[in-house]
């Protein structure tokens, strides 16, 4: 076996599945349309009267008229003075706008407003004229209720009109901006306008009455608060006081400690340069102290920086030049000589002197140096001593300054929060503003009388098209042909109309053929003959069973017919094997009390003696015969198993009526022997189910079912309310056989 064929197979099988899925989603939208269209005057004409009776209604109804006004709600309001903290229930947010819709809707501004119009005393509004209900009528009769007389006054009677008011009231918040819209409806159209202006004014009045006692009652809080706030700042002004007169401070920050500071800032500066100078004189006396006796001291740095020491030296440079140049010219004899020696001795002892003067400064600076150092050490330790006990002193006046200062800033606060708080009383700004006044209108809101009008006409015809698709829903019938393809999953043989009732009596049908042959009728029966013929079209010899789920279906009279039909072209014999009620020879008017069937297979009669000939045809008719207690027994038999064969080779057509399917099982019998079943039902009469129940039964029991012929059918109201366009009487056959369409002739005798 190959088996990469079987996925090919599987996506064949699974796409047939698809599309016989679609199919029946189809059929399921033509079959609505179906139940819609055959009824669909009704459904118009349901339409209408919905319609015409919501005219009628809306047209004898209170006109309503609606008044709006837009209010601005502000979150961004001009602030004349800073107090937010006394308004800490408000914000600047969303939420706010949120809060303020919230507080509109309220019943606080509902009641203010019908206490301003006094609203109890309009008719519409008004409770004292409001009936007791039945139910308290009947229980304040029986004693349960006491009719007591209810005390009206002003505020009983804005809560009773409260509800009614509410109802005709509506706040829509416009999305995405600060406005509401505050709508109020009512049956005069002067009162809408004046509750919705006035529900405006009232909420924007409760706004500013809200604000205006918080205020009062803010700035009596500051007031009493202040009170203590100021004893507080006086006593610790006056401890403040107090202790400076004890520690005998002036102006401690400005005199005292100032200067005991700059005092130590001076002397902190000059112990600094006095201790650089100290440094330097003592390097210099060190290097003076620590030369070697007799040495030369001219070179010290001390020395060098001495500006006379620097001239004295150029001065006996200077000498020094000048002996040696008149040493050279003169000797040493030379008086010039002996002067220019003079000056250079001269001059040398002058640099002597100048180092010795200035040996003897850097000492006596080193010690001047180092006597200021420690005097100037010992006046700082003085001054630091006298700023520490200033210190101590300023820390406890600093405590005392930083309770005054508190004390001062929190009295500061209140007062001005009380000052700021007295003047705001007189500058609120309301929460809103009204943007759009609220205006009269002569147009009423309500009822919209083409709307509801249409909406009725709509809803009617929607109403009226699903009664049509329940009707049909639990409508469990035959109804079409397409109704026996779908639902009984069998092939239709033909559909025999529904006749006349002078012709509906059992001798007239069953001779319908030969008496009628250009019938819609007659057509029908050839339509079966043909699909008979063609079903197995390679058998010489076919056994047909004729059978139905219940009496009264047709069976025996489309048996008769579809006899007659085939003996015009083949040798044909019809059968009664109905032996619990035989219809056969009644239809064709044969004494019921002919040999038949049961005498033929009981062999207590021969064949000739138990077939009819059917007057002016060639069909031979067997019918049940002598009557038998137990037929199934008969039928079980093998002599009637033989008895149908050997009929079967005398004759090219046998067509044998059984019982119903439903009532006895001997159709299940015969369906064995014959070579194909026609199942026969009554339109609009056999429920389907029981149809399809039949069917399942003849196949379980090995019958080969060759179609199902749906009888009495009506062609005109099928094709009206049903679709079913089957070509009879509108495309060229009516009752009366063929039209002008065709021009056909009865066939003839093969």
């Amino acid at each position: 076996m190959d088996t990469t064929v079987i996925p090919a197979k599987l996506n064949s099988d699974q796409h047939v599945s698809k599309e016989l899925h679609e199919l029946e989603e189809k059929l399921d939208f033509v079959e609505y349309w179906k139940s819609i269209s055959k009824r669909k005057w009704a459904i118009l004409g349901f339409g209408i009267t919905v319609a015409v009776l919501a005219a009628v209604v809306v047209f004898i109804m209170t006109p309503v008229y609606r008044s709006t006004v837009t209010l601005l709600i502000d979150t961004t309001k001009s602030k004349v003075v800073s107090i937010d903290e006394v308004y800490s229930g408000f914000s600047d947010n969303h939420d706010y706008f949120q809060t303020q819709v919230e507080i509109l809707k309220s019943p606080d501004i509902a009641l203010k407003t019908i206490a301003k119009l006094k609203l109890w005393e309009n008719p519409e509004f008004d409770p004292r004229k409001k009936q007791a209900s039945w139910t308290d009528k009947f229980l304040t009769e029986i004693g349960y209720l006491e009719s007591t007389p209810i005390k009206w006054d002003d505020d009983s009677l804005a809560k009773a009109v409260l509800p009614k008011f509410n109802k005709q009231l509506s706040i829509e918040p416009i999305r995405l901006s600060l406005l509401v819209k505050v709508n109020f409806e009512s049956l005069d159209k002067q009162l809408a306008a004046d509750v919705a202006n006035t529900m405006a004014r009232s909420f924007i009045d409760s706004d500013l009455d809200v604000r205006f006692q918080m205020t009062q009652r803010a700035s009596a809080w500051l007031e009493e608060r202040m009170v203590g706030v100021r004893e507080k700042l006086d006593a610790s002004e006056k401890a403040l006081q107090a202790y400076r007169d004890q520690a005998g401070i002036v102006d401690i920050k400005s005199e005292s400690q100032s200067g005991a500071g700059k005092q130590i800032e001076e002397v902190t500066q000059r112990l600094v340069e006095t201790r650089l100078r100290r440094a330097e004189a003592e390097n210099a006396y060190n290097q003076i102290k620590n030369a070697p006796k007799g040495a030369d001291l001219s070179s010290l740095p001390a020395v060098v920086k001495n500006v006379v020491v620097g001239e004295a030296l150029k001065q006996q440079a200077e000498a020094d030049r000048k002996l040696s140049e008149i040493a050279q010219r003169y000797g040493a004899e030379h008086p010039k000589y002996v002067q220019a020696e003079g000056e250079a001795k001269t001059a040398r002892d002058n640099v002597k002197r100048q180092i010795e003067t200035v040996v003897q400064s850097v000492t006596r600076e080193y010690e001047v140096a180092k006597g200021t150092e420690n005097m100037l050490a010992q006046t700082l330790s003085q001054a630091k001593g006298s700023v520490q006990g200033i210190n101590r002193k300023e820390f406890q006046l600093n405590l005392l300054e930083r309770e005054v200062d508190s004390n001062k800033q929190i009295y500061d606060l209140f007062l001005k929060r009380a000052k700021e708080t007295n003047v705001s009383g007189d500058l609120q700004n309301p929460v809103g503003r009204v943007v759009d006044q609220g205006k009269v209108t002569n147009t009423p809101v309500k009822p919209q009388k083409i709307q509801i009008v249409s909406v009725a006409f709509i809803v009617g015809l929607l109403i009226a098209a699903a009664a049509s698709l329940l009707i049909d829903l639990l409508d469990n019938t035959l109804n079409s042909t397409t109704d026996v393809e779908t639902k009984l999953k069998q092939p239709l043989l033909t559909t025999l109309p529904l006749l006349d009732r002078k012709n509906a009596d059992r001798s007239s049908t069953a001779h319908m053929f030969l008496e009628d042959p250009k019938s819609l009728y007659s057509e029908s029966i050839r339509t079966a003959r043909t699909g008979v013929l063609l079903s197995s079209i390679d058998l010489t010899n076919r056994i047909l069973l004729v059978t139905s789920s219940v009496p009264g279906e047709g069976k025996t009279t489309f048996s008769i017919n579809l006899a007659v039909a085939h003996s015009h072209t083949k040798k044909t014999l019809l059968i009664d094997a109905d032996m619990r009620r035989p219809a056969v020879a009644k239809g064709l008017d044969f004494d019921p009390h002919l040999l038949g069937l049961s005498d033929l297979v009981a062999g207590t009669a021969p064949f000739s003696a138990c077939v009819q000939t059917v007057a002016g045809s060639d069909l031979h008719v067997i019918t049940t015969g002598t009557s038998v207690p137990n037929p199934l027994e008969i039928i079980l038999s093998q002599r009637f198993k033989d008895t149908i064969a050997e009929l079967s080779k005398i004759y090219e057509i046998v067509i044998i009526d059984s019982p119903p399917v439903e009532l006895v099982s001997d159709a299940l019998v015969l369906s064995k022997m014959a070579s194909g079943v026609i199942y026969v039902v009554k339109a609009l009469d056999t429920p389907y189910q029981l149809a399809k129940k039949g069917l399942t039964r003849i196949r379980r029991a090995e019958g080969k079912i060759l179609g199902v012929v749906l009888n009495h059918l009506d062609f005109k109201k099928a094709e009206k309310y049903y679709g079913e366009y089957s070509g009879y009487g509108k495309y060229g056959y009516d009752k009366h056989g063929y039209g002008d369409n065709y021009g056909g002739k009865e066939e003839e005798k093969a």
